[in-house]
């Protein structure tokens, strides 16, 4: 065994420079070789950009799924299982996306399989996560999209990393005899493992193999996929799955693209070469929203800026527009069997419900369907400087309600989300709507045109740029994005929330 351990640092010092740069050089070699030893069949994937409105724009996508634009998705782009093949659209994906094509950013797993990533987390930025999905399910031959979150985030605020604890508490998504009560290591730029699988027993085998090869029990976190709920397997009625990482507003830009173009982390498909006695893990106990503290101590604030934008603007040419919840729980969507659009558990959607569509939330059932309703009779923005949005709201960042907190446009068309204003934006823009109240600080107001024509907090919509701008007579629509309330380490209450609001004027 020591004869393979002194390899696996020879080979790790040669072939992963990248990685050997950020870990104790041969970990992760001798982290395979140990697995080996073990009896696992250990097959490298790739970490990738996987950007849909690319994808779209190639015609792969049908649409571009309500992307965030604040975000870069990271997918994890995985093996196929041992004497299987990837499947043709998968590869045509991954080949968009300039991936090698010997792995997918969609996968099939085993009940006794798993993923494992190793490596660094994204440098400091206001938020992210890892994320996995049920992203389709065959009923009687027929695939359809899911896209749905299975259960609660490994998140910024609870990860298990290599960096001096932190003054937050936190364990991996499922707590077992070993990981539970560990302190959350502080977590950006930090060596962590996420073994992500359905079985107990092989999470507990790769924790042994890593610990053998130098990893800390420390900086191990477990994502759990529950079989209860998912139908593992490698034959074409099982389910798809995928992970995706989801880092949000980097602080240093050059960093972050740095990280998105040249992940230093791996991602291995861990195989048993023999049937094991299965021990599924049970449907992991979720972070519970909510705090009982709310915003609405703001409305009387809220309806001031209301009047004050009316105002301004005039209400004759005035159309407010309603606000609803957008896109329903994971696990809503898993029981129903139904379209959620890639929802996580560690936010709150709100958007601009029409209250002349036919119904005020969006029929799931069919993502084709769904995206016709969108064309529906819905609001258009032109290239005039009399036509314009104002959205305004309570700032929930401000008010402890979210980490960070955002809007976005998007063309209902096809759901490309184009732009997004951050908290980041809101500072001092109601203050000039309510000037001496000493709640504007809490509250934002931000213009949205074709022509900003000079005014301060706002922004423009672009067109005539394909995927990346929305059209000129392309249905237009809001959504807003209220991320991780810091005390409950998961998405706010929809209960505790004020909801965002926008007027169209023209």
């Amino acid at each position: 065994m020591r004869r393979f351990l002194l390899l696996g640092l020879i080979v790790a010092m040669v072939i992963s420079p990248a990685l050997a740069e950020y870990e104790e050089a041969g970990d992760v070699e001798a982290f395979r070789l140990a697995l080996e030893e073990d009896g696992f069949i250990v097959q490298e994937g790739e970490l990738g950009f996987f950007d849909f409105i690319q994808l779209y724009e190639k015609g792969v996508l049908p649409s571009v799924y309500g992307n965030n634009p604040s975000t870069k998705y990271l997918g994890y782009f995985v093996p196929p299982a041992p004497g299987y093949e990837l499947d043709p659209q998968f590869v045509e994906i991954a080949a968009a996306l300039n991936m090698s094509g010997n792995a997918s950013s969609f996968w099939n797993l085993g009940p006794d399989e798993a993923v494992v990533f190793v490596g660094r987390t994204p440098p400091e930025c206001r938020y992210f996560s890892f994320d996995h999905y049920l992203m389709s399910r065959t009923n009687d031959g027929e695939a359809q999209w899911i896209f749905s979150n299975i259960a609660d985030t490994v998140n910024n605020l609870v990860i298990n990393t290599g960096g001096a604890p932190g003054k937050r508490l936190g364990n991996s998504v499922v707590a077992t005899k070993s990981n539970q009560g560990w302190a959350a290591g502080e977590p950006f730029n930090q060596t962590t493992m996420i073994v992500s699988t359905a079985d107990r027993g092989i999470d507990e085998r790769i924790r042994a193999a890593a610990r053998s090869a130098g990893y800390s029990e420390g900086i191990m976190n477990t994502q759990v996929f529950p079989s209860s709920i998912l139908r593992m397997g490698l034959e074409d009625d099982s389910d798809t799955f995928a992970i995706f990482i989801r880092p949000a507003l980097f602080t240093d830009m050059q960093a972050g693209d740095e990280y998105i173009n040249n992940t230093p982390a791996t991602v291995f498909r861990v195989t048993p070469t023999t049937a094991t006695d299965p021990d599924p893990y049970g449907y992991p106990v979720l972070r519970v929203r909510g705090t009982g503290q709310t915003e609405f101590d703001l409305t009387d604030d809220l309806n001031e800026l209301r009047s004050a934008i009316l105002e301004r603007y005039g209400y004759q040419n005035a159309m407010e527009l309603p606000t609803a919840p957008t896109v329903p729980v994971g696990s809503e969507a898993i029981q129903r069997g139904i379209d959620a659009i890639g929802p996580t558990n560690d936010a709150v959607y709100l958007w601009t419900a029409d209250q002349t569509a036919a119904s005020p939330t969006p029929p799931f059932f069919d993502t084709m369907q769904f995206f016709e309703f969108l064309r529906d009779p819905w609001i258009t923005l032109e290239d005039d400087t009399g036509e314009f949005f104002i959205v305004y709201g309570v700032n929930h960042a401000a008010t402890g309600k979210a980490t960070y907190t955002s809007f976005s446009l998007y063309g209902a068309d096809i759901w490309n989300g184009i732009g997004s204003i951050t908290d980041a934006d809101y500072t001092g823009s109601a203050a000039e709507y309510l000037p001496g109240n000493p709640n504007a600080k809490y509250l934002y107001a931000y213009k949205v045109a074709r022509d900003c024509d000079g005014d301060d907090y706002c922004f423009e919509v672009p067109f005539g740029v394909g995927g990346y701008g929305i059209e000129l007579d392309q249905p237009i629509f809001i959504v807003w994005r209220v991320y991780l309330e810091e005390a409950t380490q998961t998405g706010p209450s929809y209960a505790e929330v004020v909801y965002d609001r926008a007027i169209k004027f023209g």
